[in-house]
């Protein structure tokens, strides 16, 4: 995810269809509110690492089913839960997502949160 956040967050958005349904964590819902719930974590994603850049080390295509593994890597240089740490951030994000007519209709997102927190200071701070 390298680029400007404008084209990121365009081009992330741009392969869903508007009735995406989307099951992650925190930002679950379907057509424009799943579209805005996910263009909002990418926002927040790079407010806290604005280098974030991400490489898909595996992937599964089954059907209309893909797979991927994905490590996101960057430098915690913005605000998460509090000041930022200026330490480096790694963590591995596994997708699922249906896919019809090349575009995303369905999509369930597990990142490593543990890590990215323990990673950016954040469980020191409460710990």
């Amino acid at each position: 995810m390298k680029g400007s956040l404008s084209a990121t967050t365009r081009s992330s958005t741009s392969c869903a269809r508007p009735d995406l349904v989307e099951h992650q964590f925190g930002l679950a819902g379907a057509g424009a509110e799943a579209i805005a719930h996910v263009k909002a974590a990418i926002r927040d994603v790079h407010a806290a690492v604005p280098d974030m850049h991400f490489t898909i080390e595996d992937s599964v295509v089954d059907g209309d089913r893909v797979w991927v593994r994905v490590r996101g890597r960057g430098t915690n240089t913005g605000a998460f839960f509090g000041p930022p740490s200026g330490q480096p951030v790694d963590i591995t994000v596994f997708d699922q997502a249906r896919v019809v007519d090349g575009r995303i209709v369905e999509h369930w997102g597990v990142p490593d949160r543990f890590a990215l927190l323990a990673q950016t200071g954040v469980l020191a701070r409460v710990g």
